[in-house]
């Protein structure tokens, strides 16, 4: 699916949010390895399941003749610093749901770049046939959990102790979901 482009200034910092094209697919390979290494927020350590310009190309290339898919990129004077992505499914009994997912470079925290790319997110979603959204989110992350809190999104369960960060501790991940009303 493809939204039209959005442009904002936050403290300062003036961004687009649009669709993501397949000219954008070696920076998206770059920067998604980049972010990896950034935190560890994320479900991957630097480096692990690489996708590389070919297979953005074909992620950005299904998501866009695919209206149960959302691939959206942030870019500050044309260079991309974060992109979200809404995979939904064909198979019948889930069609009616999309997993949303999130990355932000961390020099660009801060400026609204998630918010914006949820709200891009959840409109795109309430104006067509996806009635939940759905995402996963390490416990520690309190920053995005009162972010998903405040569009909607409540905590449906706790997969305990589900990944190992770098200080060998257990962390579990927060289930969380947002029903637009159409159900």
């Amino acid at each position: 699916m493809i939204i039209s482009s959005q442009k904002f200034h936050v403290n300062g910092l003036s961004y687009t949010v649009r669709s993501a094209m397949e000219q954008d697919a070696e920076d998206l390979s770059e920067i998604r390895l980049r972010i990896d290494g950034e935190t560890e927020h994320l479900d991957r350590e630097p480096g692990e399941a690489f996708i590389d310009a070919p297979g953005f190309k074909q992620i950005i290339k299904t998501d866009t003749e695919n209206d149960r898919n959302l691939f959206l990129v942030a870019a500050v004077d044309d260079r991309i610093v974060g992109f979200s992505r809404c995979e939904g499914t064909l198979l019948k009994r889930f069609s009616h749901k999309a997993e949303f997912g999130i990355c932000i470079l961390k020099d660009y925290w801060g400026y609204g770049i998630g918010r914006n790319l949820l709200k891009a997110s959840v409109a795109w979603a309430d104006s067509g046939d996806i009635t939940k959204i759905t995402l996963h989110v390490l416990e520690t992350n309190v920053k995005a959990i009162e972010l998903y809190k405040q569009f909607g999104f409540e905590i449906e369960g706790i997969l305990k102790k589900d990944r190992i960060l770098s200080d060998g501790q257990y962390y579990g991940t927060i289930v969380m979901g947002r029903f637009n009303g159409k159900i």
